[in-house]
């Protein structure tokens, strides 16, 4: 028996796929949904975002998790399910470990690979800790119930990755993952989320002056090419970011520098110069409208934790 089995979830209709992502790119608004940046390369350049000087949310979040390890593992309590959503190279979660000790880890990504490599690494370490995987898009909908046990579930979900969704969805998200919570009492969810702020501060953070950042949004189309046959060039086209100031949401896109014909499948797409695609949102929340958010999931206590200058929260709902 394997230590470490990663179980398939992802219920996948490959031709509706392929016809919602061809539908995207034929569009009069053209667009990519963020979760085919996360092929084998767009996962490393991810990894190297998240230790750029400029993408301040990864190194706070880290340090409220470090300053308040104890209070929010007390919070918490141990040996919950620890379910890490969105786990990639379960870096974040391995850190818990120690602190919560667990029955059982369950890493859910899009990224079947990369999970059993993650788990295959940190198993040994922790040898008392259940070791599951699971992969499944859960941007469409989660459904943990045939991987979870009676007994209290953690949900983690760091990274602020809550803010690639509209707030409708994020609602809709989160209050699958309280529908999960309900009759497993001493369960909730470990959240993190970046704060609104200064725009300037926002767009530096998705635009690094090394081009990282720039790399990981072309590598969508190499992704894209990858999975449709079709002929995009990311050479073609410039990575922008900005930051719309009244829906608090720095949106990415990918700028055609040229006119560009690319075939895709049983059409060819003209992009005209200056003809964007939209690939990424990323939504920012004050304090007290993340807090309602949760509320309104119907989580009933929820607790913050903070660092000096208000740039990142992180939230324990239950």
């Amino acid at each position: 028996m394997c230590e470490y089995p990663v179980v398939q979830r992802l219920v996948r209709d490959s031709s509706a796929e392929r016809r919602l992502l061809i539908a995207g790119l034929t569009g009069r608004d053209a667009a990519i949904a963020p979760k085919y940046f996360y092929d084998t390369l767009g996962c490393a350049l991810f990894g190297a975002i998240c230790e750029l000087p400029e993408y301040y949310p990864t190194r706070t979040e880290r340090a409220i998790f470090h300053e308040h390890r104890d209070a929010i593992a007390r919070a918490i309590g141990r040996g919950t399910q620890f379910v890490d959503l969105g786990a990639g190279d379960c870096a974040k979660a391995k850190a818990w470990l120690p602190f919560l000790v667990p029955t059982r880890y369950i890493a859910v990504d899009f990224a079947g690979e990369e999970i059993a490599a993650s788990l295959a690494r940190i198993t040994p370490e922790f040898p008392d800790v259940e070791m599951r995987g699971v992969v499944a898009d859960f941007t469409d909908g989660l459904d943990l119930t045939r991987d979870l046990t009676p007994d209290p579930v953690t949900f983690f979900y760091p990274g602020s990755s809550i803010g690639n969704f509209t707030p409708g969805e994020a609602l809709r998200f989160l209050q699958n993952l309280h529908l999960h919570c309900i009759g497993r009492q001493g369960s909730g969810l470990l959240v993190g989320v970046d704060s609104t702020k200064d725009g300037t501060r926002l767009v530096a953070a998705y635009d690094d002056a090394v081009g990282v950042t720039a790399a990981f949004n072309r590598n969508v189309l190499k992704n894209v090419n990858r999975l449709l046959g079709s002929d995009f060039d990311p050479a073609a086209f410039d990575h922008r970011a900005s930051y719309d100031e009244q829906l608090a949401r720095v949106q990415m896109h990918l700028v055609a520098r040229s006119r560009q014909e690319v075939r895709l499948p049983g059409v060819t797409r003209t992009f005209e110069r200056g003809e964007r695609i939209h690939t990424e949102n990323s939504y920012k929340y004050a304090p007290e409208a993340f807090a309602r958010l949760l509320h309104d999931a119907g989580f009933r206590s929820v607790r913050r934790w903070q660092d000096a200058r208000g740039d990142f929260s992180v939230y324990y709902a239950c």
